[in-house]
């Protein structure tokens, strides 16, 4: 199977959410259980029923992240050195070429890209237009309202 790329924060925050899963959640979905079977008849226990389906979401989370996990290739940006070039990981600062708006951005793995703490996927058309560019360089991103040119600013090994 294919590695997939992801920073150090990605997979950091992946552990963080599966140890959380695996030693507070689950052991409280197992004692809500316990607790919804002495009430007696399962067939009618709203609660009983509520916790199976908590449970079967939980176990569904930490199989899909130790599949994540266990697919990873895990990027740590700041051993690369640093230089001008947009890659994997970096922080990459852009100026739109028609209304000189600058914005910021860190390429990153799919599951961690979040547009609203300004990371995007290095399979988003804006980050596939600016891998392997330099400062200076003039890109142009294909979007669905058509293309736009974008100007890399500044490239930052965080």
């Amino acid at each position: 199977m294919n590695r997939v790329p992801m920073t150090v924060e990605g997979a950091e925050s992946l552990r963080t959410e599966l140890n959380n899963l695996k030693k507070v959640e689950r052991p409280a979905v197992v004692q809500a259980i316990a607790e919804a079977r002495e009430h007696g008849d399962l067939k009618e226990n709203a609660e009983y029923h509520a916790a199976r389906e908590k449970q079967g979401f939980i176990e569904g989370r930490i199989q899909e992240i130790e599949a994540k996990l266990s697919h990873a290739q895990v990027i740590d940006v700041k051993t690369i050195e640093p230089s001008d070039k947009v890659i994997f990981g970096t922080t990459v600062t852009i100026i739109h070429m028609e209304t000189d708006e600058e914005v910021t951005y860190k390429i990153v793995g799919d599951d961690e890209a979040d547009v609203k703490h300004k990371k995007i996927s290095v399979n988003s058309p804006i980050a596939r237009a600016l891998i392997g560019k330099e400062v200076g360089d003039v890109v142009e991103v294909h979007t669905p309202s058509g293309s736009v040119e974008y100007e890399i600013d500044s490239v930052e090994h965080l």
